[in-house]
Parts: structure tokens; sequence; C-alpha cells
């Protein structure tokens, strides 16, 4: 609870013998002296974790929770495979899967109260850094533009785009930078007739006639022959999927 945080802190404070934490605003903040403690704080844990890996060494024994942050296309034909292997190799280990993704999973696995985090991008987009968190490359998902099967006609390239009305996904997501991408490298402003964030009710919304999308190879695996019609327009690139750890938890296997 905070008030329990606040309880602790307070106490460091007194062991220490000096303010950790400027209250003197509206947001509290570390102090100098706090922001030195705290990166002491950081190795100790690298080196604690370190301790962890060396004595695992000794028994070859894989064992205790670990808690996967996910979202739904990913968890459905990434983690569930990953979690029979687990389970047939280290079954001491028990896997905890949260869908949770985005900026919230990131600030979990920094806080503690998640391992790891599956995290997607716009492949031509940067890797997203941060001090305490490390990134590894696990799956590239070619993108496909699809399109209702009811028209008439079927866009076959991307200068056919450029006046369709558009399923589009959020601008911070691989998907809306996609098509944000798309759009700029061909000199078209595309129509977001809709913005869905999930995958199945976007291809819902284009097989009832709402527009075209721009979705992965992933989410396209459990949609019905028919139900969207997979256009052949070539390099609309792919998004990249990590898996983002805290660099303690790496260093520690």
């Amino acid at each position: 609870t905070a008030s329990a945080v606040s309880q602790q802190l307070a106490q460091l404070e007194r062991e220490v013998g000096l303010a950790l934490i400027d209250r003197s605003q509206r947001r509290v903040a570390l102090t100098p002296v706090g922001r030195v403690l705290a990166g002491y704080a950081g190795r100790i844990e690298e080196e604690l974790s370190e301790a962890r890996r060396e004595l695992t060494r000794f028994t070859e024994l894989l064992a205790g929770p670990v808690s996967i942050a996910a979202f739904p296309t990913v968890i459905r034909h990434l983690v569930l495979p990953a979690l029979a292997t687990l389970a047939e190799r280290h079954p001491q280990v028990t896997p905890r899967v949260h869908e949770l993704y985005g900026a919230p999973a990131l600030r979990e696995l920094r806080l503690g109260g998640i391992d790891l985090a599956i995290a997607e991008q716009d492949a031509d987009e940067p890797v997203p850094t941060h001090s305490a968190l490390i990134s590894h490359p696990l799956y590239v998902d070619e993108y496909r533009i699809v399109a209702p099967p009811g028209w008439t006609e079927i866009p076959r390239a991307v200068t056919d785009l450029g006046g369709m009305p558009w399923i589009a996904g959020p601008a911070d997501q691989a998907c809306g930078q996609a098509l944000e991408r798309l759009a700029a490298l061909h000199g078209f402003t595309p129509r977001r007739a809709h913005v869905i964030e999930e995958f199945p009710p976007t291809l819902s919304m284009v097989a009832a006639g709402h527009g075209v999308a721009i979705v992965p190879s992933l989410a396209l695996l459990e949609v019905p022959a028919g139900e969207v019609v997979v256009t052949g327009i070539p390099n609309v690139g792919a998004r990249s999927l990590s898996v983002v750890t805290r660099i303690s938890r790496a260093r520690s296997g």
C-alpha cells in the first residue's frame, strides 16, 4: 500500500540520515541523494541475480514463477506453444500469462510486477530503449492488406488505396504506424473511417464491408477462408515482436 511504502522510505531516510524523497513538488520525486542510492540498489540487484544464476548451474534446475505479459494474437500463436515446450523441459517453472501490452506492460516490467513482456512495433520504427530493460528479437510478422469480399473492385496496388475507407489501428500501435508509413511513402492521406484496437473486430468490420485494413499474418491464422480478401499488394512491411526483460533478469538467465 502507499502508506506502507511511505513508512519504508521514511525508515530508510532515518537510517541514511539524508532526504531521499523530494516532497516539495506536486509530483513526488527522488532527490539527488535518492538517485545515487537507487543506482547502487540496481547494481546490488544485478549482483544478486548473478549469484542466483551461478547457484542454478550447480543444480541445473530452473524453478519458480515467471510472469509473462502479451497480447491476444501472440498469446494464441506464440506463447501457448512455448508454454507446452516449457512444461516439458522445465516442469518446475510456473508461468503466469497476463493480457497486458504497450506502455502499461513495460511499466509493470520496470516495477517488477512481471518478468517479461512481448512488445510489438512497426519494423521501420526504432526500438524503444530504457536503461533498466533489454530487448530480444522474437518474430517478424509480415503485414497483409485485407479487403471486404463483397466489394466489386478489390485493391491490387498501393495506388488503389488512396480514397478507400480504412479500419485503422491506433496511432501508437504497430499497424497504425504501418499505415502512416505506407501513406507517407506513397503520398496519400488515409481516410480513417474507424479506429479499432483488436484484430478480431477489425477483421469483422472488413468482412462487413466497412473498409480495408492492415493486419499482421498471425491475425489471419484463425480467419475462415473467404471471410476477407487478402490482397496481393507487396512491400507493406512487417511488425517486429520482441521479448523485453529487465537487464538484471536477463543476466540471471
